[in-house]
């Protein structure tokens, strides 16, 4: 991990929201917050997850969606825009914009439907071999 990717996971672990951990996705970094997709960090930048009650904040501050070209040229965007600089600066200005985030992303979480598991019948007995 660089040493941004560590900068972002300190600010967001100092916003006591829950535990973080990142992963490897695609040449960036996955930042998870108390098991939840939080952010990506991204060729030296941080994007936090927004949704339509989130996303005003984040237009109104001038921060900008993560894109990506897919291989045939399109630039798609996600559901993910870039933090204000100065919330880089301090744990104390970070917390306000990760606590959108993690709210966005429990939002998400509880929109999904419970996965259902598929109700193996049951093992039927035979008789043993002789």
């Amino acid at each position: 991990m660089d040493e941004f990717s560590r900068l972002c996971v300190d600010l967001l672990q100092q916003a006591e929201l829950g535990p973080v951990r990142t992963r490897a996705m695609f040449g960036a970094q996955g930042v998870y917050v108390d098991g939840l997709f939080l952010a990506i960090v991204n060729r030296g930048e941080l994007f936090l997850k927004v949704d339509e009650h989130s996303r005003a904040r984040f237009e109104a501050a001038g921060c900008t969606p993560f894109t990506y070209q897919t291989r045939d040229g399109r630039e798609m965007s996600m559901g993910y825009y870039r933090v204000p600089e100065e919330a880089l600066e301090s744990p104390p200005l970070m917390r306000p914009w990760a606590r959108l985030a993690f709210e966005a992303a429990l939002r998400a979480a509880n929109a999904r439907p419970a996965r259902q598991r598929s109700a193996k019948p049951p093992a039927q007995k035979t008789a043993p071999r002789r």
